[in-house]
């Protein structure tokens, strides 16, 4: 699976960690940055992840700032993105699960490395469930138009 990935200052280091793990775990990784602890813009990243998941350039996206907030207005902005900030392994199984996220979002200050690891690996290995919730997800898309 190919993974865009993207943070900014206050996410670097869990992303770095994340794209280690991802690399391990056999996915192919698109870093978009930042690549440093200078002070960057969230948006620039979380759009380029963003951007990339909605066309067909990465098969799902993970974005990490300090509280994750800004970085899932960020990527929900962006048309046919279900960006969705996940606190545990529960929140981000259900956000795929019920919700056919394509972008996981996540707080460097909220879950640590190991917490991290756990969800993004639950929540790459997880499927959409679809059924009853096709139709919630299908009007969430109707939003774009």
């Amino acid at each position: 699976m190919k993974i865009a990935i993207g943070s900014d200052h206050g996410g670097y280091e869990l992303k770095e960690a994340l794209v280690r793990f991802l690399e391990k775990s056999a996915h192919r990784v698109e870093d978009a940055g930042c690549h440093g602890k200078d002070s960057v813009d969230y948006p620039d990243f979380g759009i380029t992840v963003a951007r990339a998941v909605a066309e067909g350039k990465a098969d799902r996206g993970i974005l990490i700032c300090t509280t994750g907030i800004g970085m899932s207005m960020a990527a929900n902005k962006v048309k046919g993105i279900r960006a969705a900030l996940c606190t545990d392994v529960f929140t981000a199984k259900m956000s795929r699960l019920h919700n056919d996220a394509n972008v996981l979002v996540l707080g460097a200050k909220v879950v640590d490395e190991g917490r991290a690891v756990e969800m993004v690996e639950t929540w790459l290995a997880t499927p959409f469930e679809g059924g009853r919730h096709q139709r919630r997800v299908d009007k969430i898309n109707e939003l774009d138009n």
